[in-house]
């Protein structure tokens, strides 16, 4: 099925390597124009490139998202820089503790959320985990935030719908990434044996659903968690 984008440009943290890189590539080649928001600029200027090379239309913008004043300068800059924002993609995460109005996803919804209102047309996608959904031993913080970020979506998909401004979590079980290469031999055969399919997924995989989600035919869809998770948590 071809997705549906008129004139869109999206936002998407966390785009300089693994499934924020993905998502924005998958995005270009839809003809959306993607903003590529990493805290290091050698990394989100690598993959804009990248997509601007493969003849996308990319542009690189370097912030730390945990940061709210940084955010929330960076959100003035990209709306006045472009018009407007249609397409909101969090997926940059703040792995140490944190009350959710200091989070990544919080910063940016509350800067481009507003604007989409206004504007009558949104997608904002958060990426969470199935660790959000299900727990793991060993790392409550994590699983609580993701949790947290998954009710925080649901809230906001209340609160936009009205303005058909929709919003959904991607949870990604076991990816191929940077993180779960440094996995031990022996943790990463224990993951393969909860997993159906056996086999860890691809970041393409999480890019894919997440475009979806974006698009004119996901329209009708809000305040839910999709799992690409190979049967992990079915």
């Amino acid at each position: 099925m071809s997705l549906t984008f008129t004139n869109r440009t999206a936002i998407i943290t966390g785009a300089g390597r693994g499934i924020g890189k993905a998502i924005a590539e998958q995005l270009a080649q839809n003809g959306v124009t993607v903003i590529c928001v990493s805290k290091s600029p050698d990394s989100c200027g690598a993959a804009a490139a990248a997509i601007t090379a493969a003849g996308g239309k990319a542009r690189a913008y370097a912030v730390d998202v945990a940061d709210g004043a940084a955010v929330a300068k960076a959100s003035e800059e990209l709306l006045k820089e472009f018009g407007k924002i249609d397409i909101l993609v969090n997926n940059a995460g703040i792995t140490r503790d944190g009350l959710l109005a200091r989070t990544s996803a919080f910063h940016w919804t509350k800067h481009i959320g507003w604007p989409m209102c206004r504007a009558r047309w949104g997608r904002i996608v958060n990426i969470a985990s199935v660790v959000g959904l299900v727990g793991n031993a060993g790392q409550a913080n994590y699983a609580a935030a993701k949790a947290g970020l998954i009710g925080f979506t649901k809230s906001i998909a209340r609160e936009f719908a009205k303005r058909s401004v929709t919003a959904n979590v991607v949870a990604p079980g076991f990816i191929k990434t940077d993180m779960t290469a440094g996995l031990p031999e022996d943790v990463q055969k224990a993951a393969m044996g909860t997993i159906p399919l056996q086999r860890f997924g691809e970041a393409v995989d999480i890019a894919h659903a997440t475009a979806f989600l974006c698009s004119e035919e996901a329209n009708y869809i809000t305040g839910q968690v999709f799992t690409v998770d190979g049967g992990m948590t079915m």
